[in-house]
């Protein structure tokens, strides 16, 4: 076999390419898989998952002392993981080696928890959902969305910042806003404090949105669209309603996929905006125009798979009997994930991010879960 080698010279603006040729007796395994670097990855996971692992079981003692003392648990183990992984956060920061598995844990094991829950969920749920409801939530976000970049100017921040938090608050939290942060250009220190503030946040609302459930007597139809509205992810939506009904878990699930839906037409409009104010600059090499992110991030693959379950539900292509056990496990992997959520979580992060950026995503966010309060008593279903 003959090697090549390319070796190109710069002489007044120009290149000069230079070719050589050597002998070589021994091709690259260029395509070989490498199962070493598989081990690797698997082996530096292996201590911060087995953390978050250690702490759901905790959880689910605790839920399980609850039982016995109560004969109820006021707090489920899904919540109490997030507790206790914050808890220990705040004492203790993670060292490097433990990261790689909370990270993994916090994203890629409750992506596959949301879906495994489109197992349960039959297309006939989806069509139960009505009209008049799906027409609500588009509208819901639309007005949340004008509400909140409104507000983010009022409080004198700066547009970029103000799409992120309304796109955030109002559509999917982190995901539309590093969705929508290339699109409008966004620096990377408001995308950082965007990100950061949502995360903390997003804990609180999980939290206590069960509370606010039985404060309010809802029904579980009508917290599962509450939830749906207001929680910032998908998974936090599995995680806020899961303690109340597994029918709220369904519900809130799907009002949440239509809310996420929405992002790949307000990206798309956001895209056409910035355009339409930065004429011609697309074709300038030193200043590129608006770009769309890619199609994973508009519609992730975890919503594809839970669409695809759900499929296979509604037609009978998954038994009966496999069912329950799968409800089972998306219950154990969302707490193993709440755990790894909540040692994500330093609850510091709120005082770094300024009291103007904390007024508005406070205020966005109450005023959201007003409208859909009072969208849940206007069509009857609290």
């Amino acid at each position: 076999m003959i090697e090549m080698t390319l070796t190109i010279h710069w002489t007044d603006g120009k290149p000069i390419v230079d070719h050589r040729r050597m002998a070589s007796i021994t091709p690259l395994p260029a395509l070989a898989p490498d199962r070493h670097t598989w081990r690797r990855a698997l082996t530096g996971m292996a201590p911060g998952v087995a953390l978050c692992a250690l702490i759901a079981l905790c959880a689910y003692g605790l839920q399980g002392v609850e039982t016995r003392l109560f004969g109820r648990a006021w707090l489920e183990a899904l919540v109490l993981a997030i507790l206790l992984g914050t808890g220990l956060r705040t004492l203790w920061a993670p060292p490097a080696r433990w990261r790689p598995g909370i990270a993994f844990s916090a994203k890629f094991v409750l992506e596959v928890a949301v879906v495994l829950l489109g197992a349960t969920v039959s297309a006939g749920a989806i069509l139960g959902v009505g009209a008049p409801l799906l027409i609500s939530i588009v509208l819901v976000v639309c007005l949340a969305i004008a509400f909140s970049y409104g507000l983010g100017r009022l409080f004198g921040l700066p547009r970029r910042m103000a799409a992120l938090i309304a796109c955030g608050n109002s559509i999917c939290g982190n995901s539309a806003i590093a969705a929508v942060a290339p699109v409008i250009g966004a620096e990377c220190d408001d995308v950082a404090a965007a990100i950061a503030f949502t995360a903390v946040l997003g804990v609180v609302v999980v939290l206590g949105l069960p509370i606010m459930a039985v404060a309010l007597h809802m029904t579980p139809r009508g917290f599962g669209v509450l939830a749906g509205l207001t929680v910032y992810a998908v998974p936090q939506v599995l995680a806020a309603t899961a303690p109340i009904s597994s029918l709220s878990a369904q519900v809130g699930t799907l009002v949440k996929l239509v809310r996420v839906l929405m992002l790949g037409p307000v990206v798309l409009a956001l895209s056409l905006v910035m355009a339409a104010r930065s004429p011609g600059s697309a074709g300038r090499g030193d200043s590129p125009g608006p770009r769309l992110p890619p199609i994973s991030q508009m519609l992730p693959w975890f919503i594809i798979g839970f669409l695809m379950l759900v499929a296979a539900r509604s037609l009978g292509v998954i038994p009966q009997a496999m069912l329950a056990p799968t409800a089972r496990v998306a219950t154990w992997l969302t707490i193993v994930s709440m755990a790894a959520l909540g040692l994500g979580v330093d609850i510091r992060v709120v005082g770094r991010a300024g009291p103007r950026i904390t007024s508005v995503v406070t205020l966005s966010l109450f005023a959201l879960g007003g409208v859909a309060l009072a969208l849940v008593r206007g069509l009857g279903l609290s």
